[in-house]
């Protein structure tokens, strides 16, 4: 009844719709009930697509916290952590079995803040530098991003799989943060948003996938002043609610003639760029609904305390 209701209605009205996406980080807390529930949850809606006929139309997956990672240096060395393991081997079954992407949450902001003195700021900022070289395989990372995503591709194939691709279900960086919170700027924003659409745009892979394009969501498209945590937590939107941009990311010669508000061209403007460039946005649900694309949360939404990220299952629609 969830999928008749919220996918099949907007697949008939023209939205590429590939991904739902059954709960968010379900691996990072202690709820062993709620993670040993993920993949049966996984399968029910994997069998409701097909009794559709949308088997290999829309893919079936979950999102993890990077924390997922036992080991994420060198990249060559990933490693889940042991923990993860048991859950994650049958998980990745079903994942190549299926042929969906394995999601992954990146934020290099947190490294840095957590140790900016070692950590370059340029590395993680996609600015130009000398870069981090592994040793096992030789391989030259300008940037952490992309040192995190082949982290989690050797941890994949540590348990025997190199079919499984690997996405980015959220990345981002603060404008504003709390006095510990370093380099949470709207010029660090900036940076970091600007140089990774344009290393997107480059349509390039990872140094160990390189012909695999990689796959970003970006979080956010807006603020959330309601959302509880740090200050910065509330502070990864490109765009304030009322449509005013929180920061220039340099991308304005994307922006196409309209006559309606300014609100509703940028929305358009970041579908337009996410469409052609690999790039998502994480949208409102209202935003989402009335636009016919992005995601729709069953038993709950996503517009004010962005709820889906504290483990609980829902449901993700996800285009590109």
């Amino acid at each position: 009844a969830w999928l008749q209701q919220h996918v099949v209605p907007h697949l008939h009205a023209g939205a590429r719709i590939t991904c739902i996406t059954v709960g968010n980080e379900a691996f990072k807390g202690n709820d062993t009930a709620l993670q040993a529930s993920l993949l049966p949850a996984m399968h029910s809606v994997h069998q409701a697509l097909g009794a559709l006929g949308l088997q290999g139309r829309v893919n079936v997956t979950t999102a993890h916290s990077l924390d997922i990672m036992g080991v994420s240096y060198p990249p060559s060395a990933g490693a889940f952590a042991p923990g993860a393991v048991p859950h994650l081997q049958p998980f990745l079954k079903f994942l190549s079995a299926t042929r969906a992407p394995f999601l992954i949450n990146c934020y290099p902001f947190f490294a840095y803040k957590d140790d900016p003195a070692r950590v370059p700021l340029d590395y993680v900022l996609f600015q130009p530098n000398a870069g981090v070289t592994d040793p096992n395989t030789g391989l030259n990372y300008d940037n952490m991003l992309y040192a995190q995503v082949d982290a989690v591709y050797s941890a994949i194939k540590a348990l025997g799989h190199t079919d499984v691709d690997v996405k980015v279900s959220e990345t981002g960086w603060p404008s504003r943060g709390d006095p510990d919170e370093v380099g949470a700027t709207p010029q660090h924003a900036g940076t970091y948003i600007g140089n990774l659409l344009r290393r997107i745009e480059m349509k390039q892979g990872t140094p160990l996938r390189p012909a695999v394009p990689i796959d970003v969501y970006v979080f956010a498209l807006f603020n959330e002043n309601l959302k509880p945590g740090p200050a910065s937590e509330r502070n990864y939107g490109l765009f304030y609610p009322d449509g005013t941009p929180v920061y220039n990311v340099g991308l304005r010669g994307y922006l196409p003639p309209m006559a309606d508000s300014q609100g509703a061209r940028q929305v358009r403007f970041l579908d337009s760029l996410a469409r052609s460039a690999h790039v998502h946005m994480h949208l409102h649900r209202e935003t989402v609904t009335s636009q016919h694309l992005g995601c729709v949360y069953a038993g709950g939404s996503c517009d004010s305390t962005h709820r889906h990220r504290d483990g609980r299952f829902c449901l993700v629609l996800t285009v590109s």
